[in-house]
């Protein structure tokens, strides 16, 4: 089985297939550091340019800028070649002291205040104010958005499930059924949400960040597996583990969002040792694995330069021997019965 960014797999039971390589938004909305117009329409040109033609954003994903950015690429394309998903969940408002809003966590991004709301009207506002901001007509799919407890203070976080289930979830069977939209799902930021959260609704898809990567398969015969039992597909959001699995382990590194602690270097030292001896890279190894998940039907590494777009095509599409694989089992650098690539 040969891996290309055309390659596409069926999300559950729905109409709806995807490439099984994509482009994560995060980045052109500046999570990391400040990206420059002329940068950001380069990058989305490569991606273009390299056959990619699934592209995933969100409101939050630089408080509005990504969808901004992405949807002033895309709509000067022809609608038909290309798929796309953001997320509700989230509304965006002018804050009352644009001179002294703090935008946070975002090194750049744009001066709007986030609402949560993940009732019927909440998430019809959030998927309408998508659209304008894309400046389309149409998305592919919708993405629950951080419906975890790192997001919301508790009974606040029991509140907003209620929300969902209540009400929250009329509005995407209503957008799904009227066409509107062709599949509808939930972004997991942790294994915990996977487990407890995701559950609570009947998805079409999982849209997994960090519980399953080359670093993290402790989600493999829990989450994961409910999924699989369900039919509910899992797009994995956070390939190279938020930054570390792209950079490898050095002092700047991130992990889970934030700074890679000590532990994780380690592990990553490790891996990058067995990779090292295969002749494989880091990256490579980071975005084939979770695709040999039977569950997983795409992954959307972000990117915020050209070269990272041509880097991580050339990753998805290196030979990786299968003793590559024994060897990070046999050292005990991922589950053993964790499903990897049948090629080399």
């Amino acid at each position: 089985m040969t891996l290309s960014v055309s390659s596409r797999r069926t999300v559950g039971k729905t109409e709806l297939d995807l490439p099984v390589f994509g482009f994560g938004a995060a980045h052109i909305g500046e999570l990391y550091g400040k990206v420059r117009e002329e940068d950001s329409r380069a990058t989305l040109g490569a991606a273009w340019d390299a056959g990619v033609r699934y592209y995933d954003t969100a409101p939050w994903y630089g408080r509005g800028l990504s969808e901004h950015r992405l949807g002033g690429f895309l709509r000067t394309l022809p609608r038909d070649q290309f798929q796309i998903t953001t997320k509700v969940g989230r509304t965006l408002h002018r804050p009352a002291d644009p001179s002294k809003f703090d935008r946070a966590p975002w090194v750049g991004g744009l001066n709007f205040e986030v609402h949560f709301d993940y009732s019927y009207d909440g998430i019809m506002r959030s998927y309408e104010q998508a659209l304008q901001r894309l400046a389309l007509d149409t998305v592919e799919a919708l993405v629950i958005h951080d419906l975890d407890s790192a997001y919301h203070e508790p009974g606040v976080f029991e509140a907003r499930q209620r929300d969902l289930v209540a009400t929250g979830m009329k509005a995407l069977q209503e957008l799904k059924a009227s066409g509107d939209i062709l599949a509808f799902g939930m972004g997991i930021n942790t294994a915990e949400a996977l487990e407890t959260v995701a559950p609570q609704v009947d998805l079409d898809f999982a849209l997994v960040a960090m519980p399953y990567t080359l670093l993290d398969q402790a989600s493999l015969h829990t989450g994961m597996a409910h999924c699989l039992s369900k039919n509910t597909s899992v797009i994995i959001g956070a390939p190279f583990a938020s930054g570390i699995l792209a950079t490898g382990s050095r002092s700047d590194s991130k992990y889970g969002y934030a700074a890679a602690p000590a532990e994780v270097q380690e592990k990553v030292r490790g891996i990058e040792a067995v990779c090292d001896a295969h002749g494989v890279t880091l990256q490579s190894a980071a975005l084939q694995f979770p695709l040999a998940h039977p569950a997983v039907v795409s992954i959307i590494p972000g990117a915020a330069k050209p070269s990272e777009i041509t880097q991580n095509v050339a990753s998805l599409q290196a030979n990786i021997p299968a003793s590559f694989w024994s060897d990070l089992k046999s050292a005990g650098l991922i589950v053993s019965d964790a499903p990897t690539p049948d090629r080399g």
